[in-house]
């Protein structure tokens, strides 16, 4: 189970509505979500891995403390929600190592995954998985195997695999293959569009039919029917955007309680392999 602690105003979508100038003038309902989020999961005994935008997290630090505090895991999603594709080999370089350092002083944890902003790893910058474990990191999830207009890798495999000659770990987006597509059954938007009985039966296959642990993904935004309308989106923005956002929060509960969920590194890693991490850290 995972989160991408982001506001709002801050998806990839927006970012022609909404200029990074102007984010520090707006309201935040992110850590406010946060606790909800908290509260559900703490409800249902669940654990998780928050990705967190650094931006996100100067701003609101005792929601990175509370996040850590409580049992889960935090991991980077980057400073300002960039994605790669926007980004040269420098700029990343520099971005994955802000965002690394400063959740580990603020957390007083290790930063061991990285999840790219609205997936944007993909066949043509696989070059950032060698940057990421440059820079530290353990495991990545931010490969998409489908076909999407905005983003994906539909030849990338399905499961965990090694990247950046075995020094770091993908773990793509859950997705199931239905006529010769991958469907994407891993939370996001698809899981708002989706009735939850197809959801939660796609999982179910994974589960049972090809004995693979499913990673499921959602923003704190998800849960906020409330949250202010961006103006200028276009029509398709906003279906993506806004789609039952109403609904979400009772069909997370549901989905909490059908399943047993844990955080990424303890579903997809072994003990010995976090132990590999830990020691690796003391020797750098």
């Amino acid at each position: 189970m995972t989160v991408d602690v982001e506001d709002y105003f801050q998806v990839s979508a927006f970012e022609q509505n909404v200029p990074k100038a102007d984010w520090n003038a707006i309201p935040l309902r992110v850590e406010g979500n946060v606790d909800r989020i908290l509260q559900l999961f703490d409800d249902h005994k669940v654990k998780a891995t928050f990705f967190t935008l650094g931006w996100v997290a100067e701003r609101c630090p005792n929601m990175v403390r509370r996040i850590v505090s409580q049992g889960h895991e935090l991991a980077s999603h980057g400073w300002e929600h960039v994605r790669v594709t926007q980004q040269t080999p420098e700029e990343f370089r520099a971005d994955i190592r802000k965002t690394k350092g400063f959740l580990e002083d603020l957390g007083a944890c290790a930063i061991n995954g990285y999840r790219a902003a609205s997936y944007s790893i993909g066949a043509s910058n696989l070059w950032a998985l060698d940057e990421l474990a440059d820079a530290g990191y353990h495991y990545s999830s931010s490969i998409a195997p489908i076909k999407h207009d905005l983003y994906g890798m539909p030849d990338a495999p399905r499961f965990r695999f090694s990247a950046a000659k075995g020094r770091i770990q993908e773990v793509p987006i859950t997705t199931l293959p239905i006529a010769g597509k991958n469907i994407n059954c891993g939370g996001g938007g698809w899981f708002r569009l989706f009735p939850y009985g197809f959801s939660k039966w796609a999982l179910k296959q994974v589960n049972q039919a090809e004995q693979q642990s499913g990673l499921f993904y959602f923003h704190p935004w998800e849960i906020d029917p409330q949250q202010p309308r961006v103006d200028g989106a276009t029509a398709k923005t906003r279906f993506r955007h806004y789609l039952n956002l109403s609904r979400m929060e009772r069909r997370l509960e549901r989905l909490l309680g059908d399943f047993d969920w844990g955080r990424m590194d303890e579903v997809f890693f072994s003990e010995q392999e976090r132990s590999s991490w830990a020691l690796s850290a003391q020797v750098a």
